[in-house]
């Protein structure tokens, strides 16, 4: 499947005003490429942020266990992410601020999205979210 024929999610995503703080720390400290910089300024400025208690349990956010499909190689990829501070591979953990993590944050189930990756532009559709406890 080629990334044109492909159709991205256009909702907003939806943040806790904590999660939304840590991604807008994100641009500020430079800490994405140009592209992925671009592509999250316009999802926060359009980014609904709700308190943690009303926030969707199959968006995803800190603390959720996530499973994706890349959508070229239809592969399915688990992910645990949490906190950077929390986040060991030999805990299967992944940070939430790891490339795939920032990618489908305030995203729920069923989104497709695309994100700019070290191996190049990929896309994901988020299949399953659940809460981590």
């Amino acid at each position: 499947m080629n990334n044109q024929d492909i159709q991205v999610t256009k909702t907003s995503i939806i943040l806790t005003t904590g999660i939304y703080d840590l991604l807008k720390e994100q641009i500020k400290k430079k800490k994405l490429n140009r592209l992925n910089e671009e592509k999250l300024e316009i999802e926060l400025k359009n980014a609904k942020q709700v308190l943690n208690r009303d926030l969707p349990n199959n968006v995803v956010t800190i603390n959720s266990l996530v499973t994706v499909k890349d959508l070229q190689t239809s592969e399915e990829i688990i992910r645990k992410f949490v906190s950077p501070q929390k986040a060991r591979r030999k805990n299967g953990t992944t940070s939430i601020l790891s490339a795939i993590g920032i990618a489908t944050l305030g995203y729920a189930e069923d989104a497709i999205i695309q994100w700019e990756l070290p191996e190049g532009i990929k896309s994901f559709q988020i299949l399953k979210v659940s809460r981590l406890t």
